[in-house]
């Protein structure tokens, strides 16, 4: 193929072994110098190794005046753990190794810290995270690192979204830049987008997922790019997986694409080749996709070694480009395209490893969970057992992929607990039982009632949650004789953090209550998927679900008719705050209620609050989504809307108030949550 500008490739000989020179260098305790730079003494041999990492792939290539991608090597390393200085630091103009050691919320929504040449950003562990936003990378940045982060949730609850331009990192015309070991998802636009030229880019060992639109490549009308993208595990993604458009070499390979069945989330095709792109595309695994490979009729498109497992539709290759060799640019060994689905998903996402120093790590306290018994305990409520009581810092259970069929209770004096899954998704790791209320106890002495039929249940203060699912399977339809509430998850604690969760069952899902009645109970859920069909979200707790799904469901019947909240709020407390989020599900039109006033008891005392803003409501919702509860009416409570939209959605009448502005300027997030800001730890 043509080229408008001469190209700088790297020699075969500059390999040791297979390795780039720069590697097999690092080997042999000898760095890799900038131009310029001047050589350390023996002390850099206490640099740990991911800070003197470099790129493979064409981020590797000599180019454009760069030698090769090796970031903020050699400049200062600074931990942060605050957006403010992640700012700072991202945009300076001296090189830095930056450590990100903590879940970073952007302000506002969707904020692309602007990054500078010469940085390395790396999570520390699997604690470094960007929450709601991500990183642009514009004209003639170069020699940058990102790796080993999760960057998610900037989702605005709209699918294909074409108002906002939230991306996990976006580049345009930069060049020499390494995205590896990074788990991106569920943001608002796409999850990585290269434009504008953006060239010698390498991307490696990610996970990408929940997602509209995973990684698009191109948007230009030249063909000088150069880019590399290798065992990266794309799932739960629509489209463009990648897609490359005037791409002058592309070259994908032991890359895993996967369309779970069962899932919402269906991809309309897999790798694309569009424009003039000339891609190579081989050892890959491809498995459950409809259109795995397409490339237009301008494109030249070569596969070796692909694997197809349970696909259909277009498969496509051919073209009039010009042959190339990865090889003249660089050298790379593939693994066997059979191996790819185990060697990614062990392989791909956030290492504990890097980012973190020996003492670092030993300082950190976690517990693994495994079925198969290869973590410490084959049970969640084993690792909570091993928690010491009256523990003073934060202890991490890390749960492997896998269903965990039985109860978890969190006692009182074991604060600071977080039970996280570690699967690329939240629906790879499953807490679940069946326990309803009405389900007796196996000594005899009664039945659960509905808070003991919790299969999880939190009572200790700063508790965390996230990347895992949470259910109560109770079959309602063989046990009609019995009480049916059967709850999923109970909280009765403070400060209790549900983030990237899925919560799901039928009646009584989510009860988030309080240790007392005089006891304050906050819980901040978000990112999250609520699912039932009757009082589905009830309790006395002070929460909030924010940027989340509440899914309703139909009865064991099939017939829809429900309720999504039952607050038992005390007086003078907050109750319940549905805010960012969606109602939606499969069920009838005018079917279910907002919410009704749950008095716990008979106690007239107990003022319930819920207020529904900034929300999308499906058909399912009734035209007066409030009614009455065992005598007591709504009315006389606190139920409101505040700017809602979608075809559940209604104009202030006398069954359905509507807070005015003034109000709803008292109905924030921070009016619910006070003194606390929830933070991933």
């Amino acid at each position: 193929m043509s080229r408008p500008t001469p190209r700088h490739r790297r020699s075969r000989t500059a390999f040791a072994f297979g390795l780039p020179l720069a590697l097999a260098a690092g080997a042999l305790g000898y760095g890799f110098l900038a131009p310029g730079a001047q050589p350390r003494a023996a002390a850099a041999t206490a640099v740990p190794a991911w800070a003197t990492a470099t790129a493979d792939g064409f981020a590797s290539v000599n180019a454009l005046g760069q030698n090769g991608t090796y970031g903020g090597r050699g400049g200062e390393i600074v931990t942060v753990k605050t957006l403010a200085d992640l700012e700072k630091y991202a945009t300076a103009e001296k090189p830095y190794i930056i450590v990100v050691a903590a879940a970073i919320t952007m302000d506002p929504v969707g904020k692309e810290i602007r990054v500078r040449s010469d940085k390395t950003i790396i999570g520390s562990g699997t604690s470094g995270q960007i929450v709601g936003g991500g990183f642009f990378l514009g004209p003639g940045v170069h020699n940058v690192i990102i790796r080993n982060l999760t960057i998610r949730d900037a989702y605005q609850g709209v699918w294909n979204d074409k108002e906002h331009d939230y991306d996990g990192i976006q580049m345009d015309g930069a060049h020499h830049v390494w995205i590896d070991h990074n788990d991106i998802r569920h943001m608002a636009d796409g999850l990585i987008d290269s434009r504008k030229d953006t060239t010698y880019l390498t991307v490696s060992w990610n996970r990408l997922g929940q997602e509209n639109k995973a990684f698009g490549i191109g948007w230009t009308e030249n063909t000088t790019a150069d880019i590399t993208v290798h065992h990266n595990w794309i799932r739960e993604t629509e489209q463009r997986n990648p897609s490359t458009d005037n791409v002058a070499h592309a070259h994908l390979y032991n890359n895993y694409l996967q369309d779970e069945p069962g899932t919402a989330i269906r991809a309309s095709y897999g790798t694309y080749a569009r424009g003039r792109t000339s891609m190579l595309l081989e050892n890959s695994y491809f498995e459950g996709l409809a259109d795995p490979v397409i490339k237009d009729g301008t494109a030249t498109l070569v596969q070796r070694g692909n694997v197809f497992s349970g696909t259909g539709g277009r498969n496509e290759s051919g073209g009039t480009g010009a042959a190339w060799d990865p090889k003249s640019f660089y050298g790379y060994t593939l693994d066997k395209a059979a191996d790819v689905p185990s060697v990614v998903t062990s392989g791909a996402g956030p290492r504990g490893s890097l980012g973190t120093t020996a003492t670092a790590r030993a300082a950190a306290t976690t517990l693994t969970v495994a079925k198969d018994g290869s973590g410490q305990y084959t049970t969640v409520q084993a690792a909570v057992n091993a928690v010491p009581a009256n523990n003073p810092s934060r202890v991490v259970i890390a749960v492997k992929p896998g269903t965990y069929r039985e109860t978890v209770k969190v006692p009182a004096n074991k604060p600071h607990v977080t039970i996280q899954g570690t699967g690329a998704s939240r629906k790879d790791t499953l807490i679940v039982y069946d326990n309803a209320a009405g389900t007796r106890k196996p000594d005899g002495s009664g039945t659960y009632g509905t808070g003991g039929s919790a299969t999880v249940a939190v009572e200790a203060d700063d508790f965390q949650a996230r990347n895992l699912s949470i259910s109560n399977d109770f079959d309602e339809g063989a046990h009609q004789d019995i009480a049916q509430q059967a709850v999923a998850l109970r909280t009765a604690a403070d400060k209790v953090f549900l983030d990237g969760v899925i919560v799901s069952g039928d009646q009584d899902t989510l009860l988030l209550d309080t240790a007392a009645k005089d006891r304050l109970g906050r819980v901040y859920l978000t990112n999250s998927y609520v699912t039932g069909n009757v009082d589905f979200v009830f309790g006395r707790a002070t929460a909030v679900l924010d940027k989340s799904v509440i899914t309703l469901k139909k009865r064991w019947d099939g017939t829809s008719a429900g309720y999504v909240t039952a607050p038992s709020t005390a007086a003078g407390r907050k109750g319940f705050l549905i805010v960012n989020s969606s109602v939606t599900g499969g069920v009838s039109d005018r079917s279910f209620y907002l919410g009704r006033p749950w008095h716990a008891g008979g106690d007239a005392t107990l003022d319930p609050q819920t207020t529904v803003r900034n929300t999308s409501l499906s058909a399912a919702i009734r035209t007066a989504p409030w009614t009455d509860m065992s005598g007591f009416s709504w009315k006389d409570d606190r139920f409101a809307e505040y700017r809602n939209t979608g075809a559940g959605a209604g104009a202030a009448g006398p069954d359905r108030p509507q807070l005015t502005d003034a109000q709803a300027a008292d109905q924030e997030i921070a009016d619910w949550l006070g003194d606390w800001k929830p933070t991933a730890s």
